[in-house]
């Protein structure tokens, strides 16, 4: 069995597969300061709570955008589940796909692995958009490699910062108001967030296809893609274990 481990600024998702099946998910908060043996005494936990020994895991690969974290889970994987850690990012790890983009450097494994996965599935030219602490657009050429992309704040991220930098205003939840126009405070602020990233969505998709001058697919990611997917209209799919399958993909690629 391979675990597949998706490390997130807000949320970390550990992922079993067997073979090509996804057989268990577990999530826990993102925390640089987590110890191996805290992860362990979690996890292995939480693997017999599903009926599996932690004893069947045979490879472990990583992708993570903290990395003050990964050492303590590469000796999580070495220590207790005696496997070596595979990483997206580190030169070991190979991808298959180029990066053609100013600074390859800087791009983030989780949009890497995110791409990978949507080419895998659907082909391209691509747009994936995942929706966690960032609201990310990544693009695949024809040929699946990494060309680029768009960042915009998280909508939690959004709401968040009107919570904390503003004195009477109080921390709402994503959800589509009754009425664009609020007749209170709350439903104000709602209808500005929904209908205000509908509006940044759907325009970025737009103008990202207007540039790049050839029909592209779209497929969303991440919690909030279905809140959103009935008002935007514009995605081809939505597939929230995406960064799990980019993941099995890789280690796929390197173990051949």
């Amino acid at each position: 069995m391979l675990l597949a481990i998706d490390v997130g600024n807000t949320n970390s998702k550990f992922a079993v597969f067997d073979g090509d099946t996804l057989v268990s998910q577990f999530r826990l908060r993102t925390e640089a300061k987590r110890t191996a043996d805290e992860y362990a005494a979690w996890l292995t936990q939480l693997m017999h709570l599903q009926g599996f020994n932690p004893e069947s895991i045979t490879g472990a690969i990583l992708a993570s955008v903290v990395p003050q974290v990964n050492p303590n889970i590469r000796r999580l994987c070495e220590i207790y589940f005696r496997t070596k850690l595979l990483i997206v990012g580190e030169p070991d790890c190979e991808l298959g796909i180029k990066v053609l983009i100013d600074r390859p450097q800087d791009a983030g494994p989780d949009r890497l692995v995110g791409i990978i996965a949507g080419y895998k599935k659907y082909g391209g030219p691509l747009i994936t958009i995942d929706f966690g602490s960032a609201t990310t657009f990544d693009l695949a050429d024809k040929d699946g490699n990494f060309v680029g992309g768009v960042l915009a704040p998280g909508v939690e991220l959004t709401i968040e910062s009107f919570y904390l930098m503003t004195a009477r205003l109080p921390r709402i939840r994503v959800e589509k108001p009754a009425r664009i126009i609020g007749k209170a405070t709350v439903p104000a602020m709602q209808s500005g967030i929904f209908w205000g990233y509908v509006g940044l969505i759907e325009s970025l998709i737009r103008r990202i296809r207007d540039e790049y001058g050839e029909p592209m697919k779209v497929i969303a990611t991440g919690g909030l893609a279905t809140v959103f997917k009935d008002e935007i209209g514009l995605f081809d799919a939505i597939e929230p274990d995406l960064m799990s399958l980019g993941l099995l993909e890789i280690w796929r690629r390197n173990r051949r």
